[in-house]
């Protein structure tokens, strides 16, 4: 697998090796010793998917801790624009964010560690989204940061009213939110 880093320290594309022939193509999506050498050592105990039409927006998430999670993001079918902000306070990159492409084509993963938040936005008709994630969900634990935060300032891809769930779109302000 091919690693490389973002402008956020810690957070990793993950780009498999793709083997294709003429009967289509095989990747191992996950190896755990590979990625505990390429990119951290951390258990991964749940996976979660997704499934969303074009234009859903979902986020920007986190667990606070002591049920903080890191995850491990891939498009199983569609395209996504996938987006994470850095949240630890006392970061250099504090309330910045990054954003990267991820679809069933190029097969990418974005690794997200503990202290970012993540959300996507569907640029495709319909998209699969598959994460998995070091802690589990709880609900006491969870908290959101408005997707359209002023002071982060995503340039979200697709310019229409996206279709937002209302926890999410009732999300505190970056300033306003209980933080990691």
């Amino acid at each position: 697998m091919k690693v490389t880093a973002t402008a956020l320290d810690g957070v990793m594309v993950v780009e498999p090796s793709l083997f294709s022939d003429a009967r289509g193509y095989f990747f191992e999506s996950f190896n755990h010793q590979r990625f505990r050498e390429s990119v951290a050592d951390v258990p991964f105990v749940q996976d979660n998917q997704s499934f969303s039409k074009k234009g859903v927006v979902r986020g920007l998430h986190y667990q606070i801790a002591p049920k903080a999670q890191g995850k491990l993001v891939r498009v199983l079918a569609g395209e996504i624009f996938d987006v994470v902000v850095d949240i630890r306070r006392n970061s250099p990159r504090f309330g910045q964010w990054t954003g990267i492409v991820l679809s069933a084509d190029n097969k990418k993963q974005l690794w997200i560690p503990e202290g970012f938040a993540h959300g996507f936005q569907v640029l495709s008709e319909t998209a699969e989204v598959i994460y998995k994630t070091t802690d589990y969900w709880s609900a006491e634990h969870e908290r959101a940061i408005r997707w359209n935060d002023p002071a982060v300032g995503i340039d979200w891809p697709l310019k229409i009213n996206p279709i937002i769930s209302g926890k999410d779109n009732d999300a505190p302000l970056l300033s306003a939110a209980t933080l990691v």
